[in-house]
């Protein structure tokens, strides 16, 4: 079922069905989710079935709110302790596109969490999520497990015709709805920053750069070890289409297609740099050169592509920047 987030009713029908157990395509500013009430365990598990997920691989749970007032209730209901550098975070970066791992009351999100002690709470900025968000607090649903809406490993949806197609002939009108909100506007998942352990360490870039969170958290940002928590999208393989994705400079690229010269085919080229070929057989795309101009259309280039059945995507590496950890990250995990 396909609900037009531009309805007056739509809203209430979005939430009616989190209430009921159902599954919900939610539009959230990064990628669309596939949500669940994040307390209702037989529901949560159709999340793991209908992805194909390992259901020790933890989902972010997205709660409501607009102000502190707003959403501390919800991080209470789930989390046991917030130290002040993770309260500091979401003061400063909530709404938007940060997740933070925090210790996990028990008697909630255990199936969320992958059974772990800890679970990874986002509020997020798209204002449908959060209209959502709220209509289900009505109903007792204090938050929503929503992992990426897409088969497990594969390219994240960005709109709402890329949930339907991702789960066509998986789940039927009776376990789903998709609620449209338009193309997501970061185009990337969030940061996640695992706070359980009484120190920042980030576990996935995103948008926001760790200069960014070390200027909040007044301590440094370390980097992911051998005790962090299991978290979303950090496997060595994910994001990944079906033609086979290679990473390489510019220069690479160009040397490629002059050794092809004219018989170049069945190859999409998504570049920062110009690149020529005499064949008429490619799909060539500009990247832009702005790292979140990228983010915003990355996985929806990487479908379009797929669509037209090419067998390689060659991608420039994006630049060393902070800026562009995220997209650098999805790459590589997408040539995994």
């Amino acid at each position: 079922m396909l609900l037009d987030g531009r309805q007056p009713d739509a809203i209430a029908q979005a939430a009616q069905a989190l209430a009921d157990g159902r599954l919900l395509g939610l539009p959230t500013e990064t990628v669309y989710g596939l949500g669940a009430d994040a307390d209702n365990a037989t529901a949560v598990a159709r999340i793991f079935s209908a992805k194909g997920r390992p259901n020790n691989h933890p989902l972010i749970v997205h709660v409501a709110g607009s102000t502190e007032a707003d959403w501390w209730p919800a991080v209470q209901h789930y989390a046991t302790d917030v130290p002040d550098f993770a309260l500091r975070l979401m003061r400063a970066f909530w709404p938007g596109t940060l997740t933070l791992i925090l210790p996990r009351r028990h008697t909630v999100g255990a199936v969320a969490a992958g059974g772990q002690n800890s679970i990874g709470l986002r509020c997020p900025s798209h204002p449908m999520a959060q209209a959502v968000l709220h209509a289900a607090r009505g109903h007792g649903v204090w938050g929503v497990a929503a992992p990426s809406a897409n088969r497990f490993g594969r390219v994240s949806p960005t709109t709402a015709a890329h949930v339907l197609s991702e789960f066509e002939g998986v789940l039927n009108d009776t376990e789903l709805c998709v609620l449209d909100g338009g193309p997501c506007d970061v185009g990337i998942e969030s940061t996640i920053v695992d706070a359980s352990r009484g120190r920042p360490v980030l576990l996935r870039p995103g948008m926001l750069t760790p200069a960014q969170i070390e200027a909040v958290c007044g301590q440094p940002l370390q980097q992911r070890d051998e005790q962090a928590p299991r978290a979303s999208g950090t496997l060595e393989s994910h994001y990944a289409p079906q033609a086979k994705v290679r990473l390489m400079d510019a220069a690479q690229i160009q040397s490629a297609l002059d050794l092809l010269g004219a018989d170049a085919r069945h190859i999409a080229i998504y570049s920062r740099g110009r690149v020529r070929s005499p064949s008429q057989h490619l799909r060539l795309r500009a990247m832009p050169a702005d790292a979140a101009t990228c983010a915003q259309e990355l996985f929806a280039v990487l479908r379009a592509f797929d669509d037209a059945g090419v067998k390689l995507i060659w991608i420039e590496t994006p630049p060393p920047a902070p800026e562009w950890d995220g997209v650098r990250d999805r790459l590589q995990r997408a040539a995994a």
